[in-house]
C-alpha cells in the first residue's frame, strides 16, 4: 500500500448526552480498500460524514493528503490539510454516495452526469470523456438517456457512484452501497467497486454485510458504540479472534445425541461445542486436523453413515459475535 491519504485523528462527536463517536482514529492508505463495519446505530454513517467534513466532529481533526505536495519533501503540516479548513481543496480529492440516493429523478442518467460535473467546473471536453468512461465501467450506456425515476434499484447505485467518481477523485467513500439489494446485485456492486479500485482509486466504504467484505476489502475497522475496536486485514482478524473452527457432518440414521456424547468422551476438551442446524451436527474444534481422522472412526464405530462431512471456515460475522459479547 501507498502512503496516507487520509488520517482520522480522534475525532468525537456527541449529541445532547448521547456519544455518537469516541476517540476515532485510523489512517486510509493510498489504493487499499477500507471497509468499516458494524451494526445499525454503531456510528458507521455519522463517521463517514464527518470524514468528508459534512458534520463537524467536537473534537479532532480529518486530514488529506494534498494531491500537489508529496509526503517528505515538505513539512508535514502542509502536506496534511484539514479537511474542515480546506474544504474546496478537498471536494476535487474525494467522491461521496450516501445510503440514500442523491442524483435528480428528473434528469436522464447523462444529464445527471453533466450537472454533477459542472459543479466540480469539468471543462466540457474532460466531462463528455468522464461520462463516456463512466458509462461504460457502471454499465449504463444503454440507459444513458433514460429517467433517474426509472431506474431499478441496482441502477440507481450505478448511477450514485458514477455521479460520486465524476470529476475522477482520489477517495471513493461509500456509505452502505449494498443496502436493500438482492444479493445478485449486491454482487454487481462489489463487482464494480472492485473494477473501480483496480484503476487506482481508494475506496472507503461502510457496511453491514460482513461475510461479503472479506475479499472485497484490504482492511477492516470494526466499529462498536462509536468506538473502534480494532482494525486489521480479514485474516488477521479472524486469526485473532477465533480460536475454534467448525466441522458439519450429516450421517444416517443421525442419532447426534449419541455421538455427541462419544466424541466428547474422545477429544474432552478439544471438542469445544456442539450444535445441530438442520440435518447436520456440527463440533467447533480449535484445531481440526488434529481431531477429524479420529472423529470419522467414531462416527463409522458408532455405525453412522457418513452422507457428507465439511470444514467450515470461520468468517467475520464470528468475529463480530465474538466481540459483542
Amino acid at each position: 500500500m501507498g502512503q496516507e491519504v487520509l488520517r482520522v485523528e480522534n475525532l468525537t462527536k456527541s449529541y445532547g448526552d448521547k456519544i455518537i463517536l469516541e476517540n476515532i482514529s485510523f489512517d486510509v492508505n493510498e489504493g487499499e480498500i477500507i471497509g468499516i463495519i458494524g451494526s445499525s446505530g454503531s456510528g458507521k454513517t455519522t463517521l463517514l460524514n464527518t470524514m468528508i467534513g459534512f458534520i463537524r466532529p467536537d473534537r479532532g481533526d480529518v486530514l488529506f493528503r494534498q494531491r500537489h505536495l508529496v509526503a517528505g519533501s515538505e513539512d508535514e503540516k502542509e502536506v496534511y490539510g484539514s479537511v474542515f479548513k480546506k474544504k474546496n481543496d478537498f471536494k476535487h480529492m474525494y467522491g461521496f454516495a450516501a445510503q440514500v440516493p442523491s442524483f435528480y429523478e428528473k434528469l436522464t442518467v447523462v444529464e445527471n452526469l453533466k450537472y454533477f460535473g459542472d459543479l466540480y467546473g469539468l471543462s466540457k471536453e474532460s466531462l463528455n470523456a468522464n461520462i463516456k468512461t463512466l458509462l461504460a465501467m457502471v454499465n449504463l450506456e444503454n440507459s444513458s438517456n433514460q429517467l433517474g425515476k426509472n431506474l431499478s434499484g441496482g441502477m440507481e447505485r450505478r448511477l450514485d457512484i458514477a455521479c460520486a467518481l465524476i470529476h475522477n477523485p482520489a477517495v471513493l467513500i461509500l456509505d452502505e452501497p449494498t443496502a436493500d439489494l438482492d444479493p445478485v446485485l449486491r454482487n454487481n456492486i462489489w463487482s464494480l467497486i472492485h473494477k473501480i479500485n483496480n484503476k487506482g482509486t481508494t475506496v472507503v466504504l461502510s457496511s453491514h454485510h460482513l461475510n461479503e467484505l472479506e475479499t472485497l476489502c484490504d482492511r477492516i475497522a470494526i466499529i462498536m458504540n462509536g468506538k473502534i475496536q480494532d482494525i486489521g486485514s480479514p485474516d488477521d482478524l479472524k486469526e485473532k479472534y477465533l480460536k475454534d473452527h467448525d466441522i458439519a457432518v450429516q450421517t444416517y440414521p443421525a442419532d447426534y445425541d449419541n455421538l455427541e456424547k462419544k466424541i466428547k468422551a474422545k477429544f474432552g476438551k478439544k471438542a469445544l461445542g456442539f450444535r445441530v442446524e438442520g440435518n447436520e451436527l456440527i463440533v467447533s474444534v480449535e484445531k481440526p486436523q488434529e481431531v477429524l481422522n479420529d472423529m470419522i472412526k467414531v462416527i463409522e464405530k458408532e455405525k453412522e453413515k457418513i452422507l457428507e462431512l465439511k470444514l467450515i471456515k470461520p468468517n467475520l460475522d464470528k468475529v463480530f459475535i465474538n466481540l459483542s459479547k
